[in-house]
């Protein structure tokens, strides 16, 4: 586990330049409202693109269907964090908006994300973690 962890700020409006915002988005990346909506607004979020790095933002679908359906997707922005360290990504209440998912059903999948330094969690998600420790 990181020993350090970083909170990610709940209103986030401006990035520094190695800051990426992840957030929920669809599968057709259609960045209509919500976090995707700003990520397309303000971080260079990608109209059609709804998987992975676009701008100064990193789309995770979690508009597709069940919390399995979403670990996959939660794994390989792990892994993609992992091999990025010159990154710090801030991690929002993904899937717990729109998608209508609660923070104990999709805080769990970034339990492996503890360990990594340049990510941030919403302090909710790490309240449920911590409790799974």
């Amino acid at each position: 586990m990181n020993d350090e962890i970083l909170f990610a700020n709940e209103n986030i409006t401006k990035l520094e330049p190695n800051e990426v915002f992840v957030f929920g988005s669809n599968l057709q990346g259609y960045h209509s409202a919500g976090a995707a909506r700003l990520a397309l607004d303000k971080f260079g979020a990608v109209w059609g693109q709804g998987v992975g790095l676009q701008g100064q933002s990193y789309a995770i679908p979690t508009m597709e269907g069940s919390v399995e359906t979403i670990k996959p997707y939660v794994d390989d922005f792990i892994e993609f964090a992992r091999l990025h360290p010159e990154y710090r990504f801030l991690l929002t209440r993904i899937g717990c908006g729109i998608a209508g998912f609660s923070d104990e059903e999709i805080a769990p999948l970034f339990l492996e994300a503890l360990a990594l330094p340049n990510v941030s969690f919403p302090k909710p998600f790490i309240d449920v973690i911590v409790n799974l420790l």
